[in-house]
């Protein structure tokens, strides 16, 4: 890698495909603008290496001070071999496009944009509750084949949502937003998270309840967990069986945390009556999964997050992250935070001040 500049960010160059498409989403693929608007300013360059393996990439970003995991998977081998990368960059709630552990290992902070889009997936996490609830699938169905008549009769099976349960797997950003939507909707909101203090849910308006006892009481379960070995598959056979017959999931988090072969399962054999799904365990998702045939299932393609600021302010943060710690300070967020403690990065965020003398 040879530039002029001070600090050199490395990314996996784009397919050409993705570097000529036409869509806003492709033209923001290999267009640094968002992200330059940080880096610019402190001598930083992003440079597109055009790896065709792990090996290459190491060998072009040597001089590289950080990477953007874009395109290429971070492998533990990438990590050992760039003794100069002092972040990783994650343009996205999820890191699952790097090795975290071996990051951690080489005392690399791995920076994400968790806070950037929690209103936009919150949004549609409603839209596919209410919609599932509302029966809409077979609404249109029903009305395009001049089945008119028999909508109301059909619709007065189900009971009203107001004074319902909905129990929220995890309780961070996106669940609490969730959550203040489905309470404005009158739904009664229980939620597991073992990482989270029962105060900050009761102090929301939240039930704070055990894994099975949320599964067992609510009428809607919503996944809102990260995707890690505790919550991979979280939701499989035992858990669905443990839902109510007249319940629906709600999945809007990510797909590998359901066992679709078991949603599946569940769904044909009637122990949940529907389910909401933006993210499914492969994706792009296969057209010919059962899951796409049902009248009783609402899908959208992953697009929970997608507005018209998504992409630019999500690449916006990405870019920040990067320049601070470039910078020698501590990036707003990182998801593996014990790389900063005894770091040489300064904690350049105030002191919080919610406890001891001061307050």
């Amino acid at each position: 890698m040879s530039t002029s500049a001070r600090y050199t960010v490395a990314v996996q160059k784009p397919p050409e495909a993705m570097q000529a498409g036409g869509s806003s989403f492709n033209l923001a693929v290999s267009d640094y603008s968002f992200e330059e608007e940080a880096l610019k300013p402190i001598g930083a360059e992003i440079v597109e290496l055009p790896a065709e393996s792990d090996a290459e990439f190491i060998q072009m970003a040597q001089d590289a001070q950080a990477v953007i995991a874009r395109g290429r998977m971070i492998s533990e081998e990438i990590i050992a071999g760039l003794p100069n990368c002092k972040v990783i960059g994650c343009g996205s709630v999820g890191t699952d496009t790097v090795d975290v552990d071996a990051a951690t290992r080489h005392g690399v902070p791995v920076t994400n944009v968790p806070d950037v889009f929690i209103e936009e997936v919150a949004d549609h996490t409603m839209a596919l509750l209410l919609g599932a609830h509302r029966h809409l699938y077979e609404m249109r169905t029903w009305i395009r084949a001049g089945r008119w008549a028999e909508g109301h009769p059909y619709m007065r099976n189900f009971p009203r949502l107001y004074g319902q349960t909905l129990g929220l797997i995890a309780f961070g950003n996106v669940g609490r937003a969730v959550a203040r939507r489905a309470q404005a909707f009158g739904l009664h909101v229980i939620a597991h998270d073992p990482y989270v203090s029962e105060v900050a849910m009761t102090t929301l308006g939240v039930e704070p309840v055990g894994f099975s006892d949320m599964l067992v009481r609510s009428d809607f379960v919503s996944n809102h967990g990260p995707l890690n070995e505790e919550t991979r598959g979280i939701m499989g056979r035992d858990q669905f069986k443990a839902m109510k017959p007249s319940a629906m999931f709600i999945n809007a988090g990510r797909g590998p945390s359901q066992d679709e072969e078991a949603l599946i399962e569940a769904l044909e054999q009637g122990e949940i009556a529907g389910a909401g799904l933006d993210v499914f365990e492969v994706e792009p998702a296969d057209p010919e999964n059962p899951l796409f045939q049902m009248d009783n299932v609402i899908v959208t393609p992953h697009i929970a997050s997608a507005t018209s600021r998504m992409m630019p302010e999500t690449r916006r943060r990405l870019g920040q992250e990067i320049a601070l710690v470039l910078q020698g300070k501590w990036p707003r967020s990182a998801v593996n935070p014990q790389t900063l403690q005894n770091s040489d990065l300064y904690r350049w965020q105030p002191q919080p001040m919610g406890r001891g003398p001061n307050h």
